[in-house]
């Protein structure tokens, strides 16, 4: 039996497809039904292509056509997410793009320094915060669930907006471009069951969003005013210098912070 280029490229193509439904349902805590529907196709295609059941292979058929429907309907926002992603990554790109040419470093590093210096004051407060900061992938569809207020980043205006008597605080803010694009935002909740009991309802949103998209997601527990930063579906607790090198920096587009520098986080 020869096998060609075409025929690699076939495999390669299906395992790709694989992998990203996989993914997809992972993400969705359905993982299993991913095996499920595996082990259902490898069935279908060994009574259709090696036993040659002509009955048992048209009922599989039937139970293929309207299962995929009921999947398309099952995971409307799965996959809805999935392209969207696509097409707003190269939107995002572009954005950023424009953003390092406009933006030098200093100004970049003051709208860290403002950031970081929010977040260690409402730490040091006990203050509960959700902060987002897109990559790559647009977060419209989740920013568009709170209020736009299109405003500059501020240390008062973060430490205000989460003031726990300010009608806004509630929710998470999303950063985009470097300035502040919503607040109040309404984000996924992960259905992860290995968190720890003291993550709140706070942590599992930020992980929720992160397990969807390519977003940066820094939490402030209200309980215990520990910072914890969420990213690439994954979340840990950190320092101030930690949250800025070795998150926002990047995320800023600052690849080589200046390790050495220590911010003052004192009132």
């Amino acid at each position: 039996m020869y096998i060609g280029i075409k025929d690699i490229i076939d495999i390669l193509l299906v395992s790709t497809i694989l992998f990203g439904a996989y993914q997809l349902l992972r993400r969705s805590g359905a993982s299993n039904l991913f095996w499920g529907i595996l082990a259902f196709v490898l069935a279908w295609m060994f009574v259709s292509y090696v036993f040659d059941l002509e009955l048992t292979s048209a009922l599989f058929e039937r139970f293929v056509s309207v299962g995929a429907i009921a999947l398309v309907i099952i995971f409307q926002t799965e996959i809805r997410s999935f392209f969207y992603g696509i097409g707003a990554r190269f939107n995002m790109e572009r954005i950023r793009h424009h953003w390092s040419r406009t933006r030098t470093n200093e100004t970049t590093q003051k709208l860290i320094d403002s950031i970081v210096l929010a977040c260690s004051h409402m730490a040091s407060s006990k203050t509960g915060a959700l902060i987002v900061i897109t990559n790559q992938q647009g977060l419209s569809e989740y920013a568009d669930t709170g209020e736009i207020i299109d405003a500059a980043i501020s240390v008062r205006i973060i430490e205000n907006i989460f003031f726990k008597n300010t009608p806004l605080h509630d929710g998470a803010m999303i950063i985009s471009a470097g300035r502040i694009h919503s607040t109040a935002c309404i984000l996924p909740v992960s259905k992860r069951q290995d968190l720890p009991k003291s993550y709140g309802l706070r942590h599992r949103a930020a992980l929720g969003l992160t397990e969807k998209t390519d977003a940066l997601a820094i939490v402030i527990s209200e309980e215990t005013g520990k910072i914890s930063v969420a990213q690439g579906n994954k979340i840990k607790t950190v320092t101030i210098n930690e949250l800025e090198h070795n998150y926002l920096a990047p995320v800023f587009g600052i690849t080589k912070p200046n390790d050495s520098k220590q911010l003052n986080v004192n009132r």
